[in-house]
């Protein structure tokens, strides 16, 4: 053979030994494949029956609670409705004994009733049999003395009247002419009276303060979605903030004036920077706080410079500082207070009195109103604690308790402190009421002259300091003009409040005009 034929038989033989080997090993690969595929087939059936055994375990434990659920239930249905039966048995009863009850009262007031009715009757008779024996001694008595009945009570009265009247009048008369003899010190009783009258407490303060806004589309961004930034502003500060129809304009209300000032301030560094948010008013509104604290540190200081009046508390000073922010009737109570101290010491150095004393207990009598929003009582009644509290001598707490006559004063300096305080505050100009509340009190004083009878025309006069009065001279003599200026000041002291005094002038005058022909 040649090595051609040689070399092709070996190609074809190693094909055939190859082809021979690949069927071999396929046929293994099929074999083991499919032991494995029956392998698994089995496990998969092992693991499903143990699952199907599972899941019928569980069942029947899933049952045999639900039905132990269900027992538990229905006791305790049954049990809850015997304890139903029983309260609904006990109502009954109890209703039974009540209506039982009221129907025993119903008889005992029908019974009441009826002796009732007999004693109304029987008391009827007895009082129509009075009222027969007293007509029939009227009757006598009119028939003996000559008069009725009315027409004597009626002289009886009126001679009584006349001559009350008179001995009334001269005495009044009597005592006006013993008190001319002593002009100086019956002046001094009365100018004590009207600053006594002046020195009243005053309650009307001014809540509210007005922000100027560049547009009123400002007002939208203030309120913020959803309103947002008002509630923010509201809530962080205590005020209410007012948003209504007037142009450019937010109201700011609260009874407090530092948080309303606060809210003030806060409001316009707002507007100004133009950045509202939340987070920026909570940021603005602890600035202000701390702006204004270090304010009214300034304030404080301010006024003690300007009194003059040394060693004060730290806190007391501060204290001072607040009262910039608070008002009565519109005046300023820091510098009623500076005013206040400055009179004392005048009228103390007049006196010859402590002028230092009469100085700081002027200074200090309205210290209680820089913090009376906060604490409960009265602002005369907490001066005098904080006054105790910062160790100010018994001169100044007895001043301070005194300045509105709630107590009686027993030093001068209290004298003095509550003389000047109504000076101050009854000085033309220093306070303000609004255009209402002054005609309403001279609608009042007008009124109470025209209560009395004889008087025909009350004029108030002198922005209420004076009320002239034109009587009937037919009705009232010049006795009774007298007590009828004195009733009617009395009526007016007790039914009116205003600064100083009110002078009560009555005019009577008969008139006779005839004609030469």
């Amino acid at each position: 053979m040649t090595a051609p034929i040689v070399a092709v038989i070996a190609v074809v033989s190693a094909l055939v030994t190859g082809f021979i080997a690949f069927i071999g090993g396929f046929y293994y690969r099929k074999t083991q494949s499919e032991k494995q595929i029956g392998s698994a087939n089995a496990e998969a059936t092992r693991i499903i029956n143990e699952a199907i055994k599972t899941a019928d375990t569980k069942k029947k434990e899933a049952i045999l609670e639900a039905k132990e659920q269900l027992h538990r239930e229905r006791t305790e249905q049954e049990r809850e409705l015997k304890d139903r039966r029983v309260e609904v048995t006990r109502l009954e009863k109890r209703l039974q004994q009540r209506e039982e009850s009221l129907d025993r009262k119903y008889d005992n007031l029908d019974k009441k009733e009826e002796l009732l009715n007999e004693k109304l009757k029987r008391a009827d008779e007895a009082i129509e049999q009075a009222e027969e024996s007293k007509r029939a001694q009227v009757a006598v008595l009119e028939r003996i003395s000559g008069y009725t009945a009315e027409a004597a009570k009626a002289e009886l009265l009126d001679t009584l009247d006349k001559q009350l009247t008179h001995e009334y009048a001269v005495k009044i008369n009597d005592y006006e002419t013993r008190y001319a003899e002593n002009a100086d010190e019956k002046a001094r009783n009365l100018l004590s009276l009207a600053i006594q009258k002046c020195a009243a407490d005053h309650v009307v303060e001014s809540t509210v303060s007005v922000v100027a806004l560049p547009n009123d589309e400002m007002k939208g961004r203030i309120i913020g979605r959803e309103g947002r930034n008002i509630r923010s502003l509201e809530t962080i500060t205590g005020v209410d903030l007012i948003i209504d129809d007037t142009p450019e304009a937010i109201t700011v209300s609260c009874f407090d004036p530092i948080r309303r000032e606060v809210a003030r301030l806060t409001l316009e560094k707002l507007i100004a920077d133009g950045r509202i948010h939340p987070a920026r008013i909570e940021e603005t509104v602890e600035k202000m706080k701390r702006d204004l604290d270090v304010t009214i540190k300034k304030e404080g200081e301010r006024a003690v410079f300007e009194t003059g009046v040394h060693g004060l508390h730290p806190e007391i000073i501060k204290l001072l500082g607040r009262l910039k922010y608070r008002t009565s009737y519109g005046q300023n109570v820091l510098n009623h207070s500076i005013e206040a101290a400055q009179l004392s010491a005048i009228i103390a150095a007049e006196m010859g009195e402590d002028v230092a004393l009469a100085k700081r207990a002027g200074l200090l009598h309205d210290i209680g109103k820089s913090v009376d929003f906060e604490i409960e009582g009265s602002h005369i009644q907490i001066g005098v604690d904080i006054a105790k509290k910062y160790k100010e001598s018994a001169g100044v707490i007895h001043a301070i308790e005194a300045h509105h006559g709630d107590v009686e004063t027993k030093t001068n300096i209290a004298a003095i402190v509550q003389a000047a305080d109504a000076i101050s505050a009854a000085r033309p100009g220093a306070r303000r009421e609004n255009l209402e509340n002054y005609i309403k009190r001279l609608e009042k004083l007008e009124e109470i002259a025209n209560s009395f009878d004889g008087v025909e025309k009350t004029f108030a006069i002198q922005a209420g300091r004076e009320v002239r009065i034109m009587v009937n001279p037919e009705q009232v003599s010049d006795d009774k003009l007298v007590l009828l200026s004195h009733d009617i000041c009395k009526k007016i002291e007790n039914e009116l409040e205003y600064p100083g005094q009110i002078k009560v002038h009555l005019i009577r005058e008969n008139r006779a005009i005839d004609y030469a022909k």
